[in-house]
């Protein structure tokens, strides 16, 4: 793999000569520390709208309810779960500027007509971009969905190389349609149906099913850094917070036999450790 630097600018104010007009800039340097014969990576840049120009996010019913404060930076609607800071911690290792707003369960935020207007499924997260493509606003819900599109419009955290990339997205894939719906399946019934409920076949089976998906993990793991062996990419991102979720909040690493996979708990604790890692997993804060 490659091995990639990328320097970010913060957001910049910058006055114009025109009637006094603001815009915003944000700049992606992306330097190759190794540059192939041929082909050194491009910068990205990505110039928001002024903000006399820019699309009245009004025009999303949610943010009636999740007033922008920040219109011109991206709208996350979400909660700190496994799936809600797979989102914020994409974020914080972009360095896209944002806007979090939290959609709380305990009032039921996730079934409200403006949360629906945005995602009909009911769940977070949820983004408003106001500069998607073609410099249009794009709504955007499934965790994975908003993964690959932050990627796309970044240019990071994804390969380059149309192989590589496929297979990152097999991962997320591999994730979206395993990993969370099985682990959050054993969640629900090692710490929230009882102990003492008469049927056990329910957790046994997830049980099975929450080993066999981390002997999976385990297996690509093994003599690689990271899923996509040393790069970094959105593959880590959606899975290492239901991992971590499986071990911390719902209680089950005994039940897995979590010392059992030890590449996962290397990487695991690789990932915990990064700062934007550590920052996300706390986007946006509880009431």
């Amino acid at each position: 793999m490659e091995d990639r630097l990328y320097e970010f600018a913060d957001v910049r104010r910058a006055k114009t000569s025109k009637a006094g007009m603001t815009i915003f800039v944000v700049l992606y340097a992306v330097i190759d520390r190794s540059i192939h014969a041929g082909g050194a990576s491009l910068p990205l840049f990505n110039v928001y709208r002024s903000e006399d120009s820019m699309t009245e996010l009004s025009a999303f019913p949610i943010t009636a309810k999740w007033p922008a404060q920040h219109p011109e930076r991206l709208q996350l609607y979400s909660l700190p779960t496994p799936n809600g800071v797979k989102v914020s911690i994409m974020l914080e290792e972009t360095g896209l500027p944002y806007e979090p707003h939290l959609v709380s369960f305990e009032t039921n935020d996730q079934t409200s007509p403006a949360f629906l207007s945005l995602n009909p499924n009911n769940k977070i997260p949820a983004i408003i971009d106001p500069d998607g493509p073609d410099g249009k606003p794009l709504g955007l819900f499934e965790s994975g969905a908003i993964l690959l599109y932050l990627a796309d419009k970044t240019g990071q955290f994804i390969p380059q190389d149309a192989a590589g990339r496929y297979e990152t997205i097999q991962w997320v894939m591999f994730q979206m349609g395993g990993i969370g719906p099985m682990f959050g399946q054993l969640g629900f019934f090692n710490k929230f149906a009882g102990k003492d409920y008469e049927d056990k076949r329910p957790r046994d089976r997830y049980v099975a099913e929450s080993k066999r998906l981390l002997g999976v993990v385990e297996q690509r793991l093994a003599g690689r850094k990271w899923i996509m062996g040393d790069e970094y990419t959105i593959a880590d991102i959606a899975s290492f917070p239901w991992i971590r979720n499986l071990i911390g909040f719902y209680e089950a690493g005994d039940l897995v036999g979590i010392d059992n996979f030890p590449n996962v708990k290397r990487v695991l604790a690789a990932f915990v450790a990064r700062p934007a890692v550590d920052r996300g997993l706390n986007i946006p804060k509880r009431g």
